[in-house]
């Protein structure tokens, strides 16, 4: 995040206009601070990484809501978290907004592994994983936190962008199905459960 004031008066011109559905413009930008884009640019970075700090500050409150929110422990909060995390994103007009404008541009700020955002996203899912290790309700083996993080982050993606992946519509009430899915396998009737023994034949 940005420290000095004018770089911080940048941000939340870009954010603003960012919610507001339009596209962050780096010369209406510098027009708008009275300042050449040089100088912007010494401020706040290359457009990537001044939309990636947007989408970063915009994820942040998201996903606190989203802890605050969520009920239960271990699995099951960790599940309802990711859940919701999903869904509000999915259903956020300003980000698909986004995601319709520069649907190239976003899957590479968001998804890939040079990705700071991605980063940040597997970082704080991690701490959430190993806060529920930690307390004795989950257990993440033979993953570690991180590896399990990662993986829940890519389903967070597949469904967030699913249009753009793979042409269909995000749909948070899948996307929590999964999450359960991974999450909790040991509610899942395993094919040796019902299936007879050479003995019983």
């Amino acid at each position: 995040m940005y420290t000095s004031e004018t770089a911080l008066r940048a941000f939340r011109e870009a954010r603003h206009a960012f919610i507001a559905g339009s596209r962050i413009d780096m010369g209406a930008l510098a027009a708008d601070l009275g300042v050449d884009r040089t100088s912007l640019f010494r401020w706040v970075g290359n457009r990537d990484r001044l939309l990636s700090e947007v989408l970063w500050s915009l994820a942040v409150p998201t996903l606190d809501a989203a802890r605050r929110d969520a009920a239960g422990s271990g699995a099951s909060r960790l599940v309802d978290v990711l859940a919701r995390f999903t869904a509000d994103l999915i259903e956020a007009p300003y980000f698909r907004g986004f995601l319709q404008r520069e649907p190239a541009r976003a899957l590479r700020l968001l998804t890939t592994t040079d990705s700071d955002v991605q980063s940040r996203f597997v970082h704080a899912v991690t701490e959430l994983v190993a806060a529920e290790q930690d307390s004795g309700a989950f257990d993440p083996a033979p993953l570690s936190a991180e590896e399990l993080a990662r993986l829940l982050v890519r389903i967070s993606e597949s469904f967030t962008y699913a249009d753009l992946i793979s042409g269909e519509t995000p749909d948070p009430a899948r996307a929590r199905a999964t999450f359960e899915y991974v999450l909790r396998p040991a509610t899942r009737p395993t094919a040796s459960a019902h299936a007879p023994s050479i003995g019983d034949r």
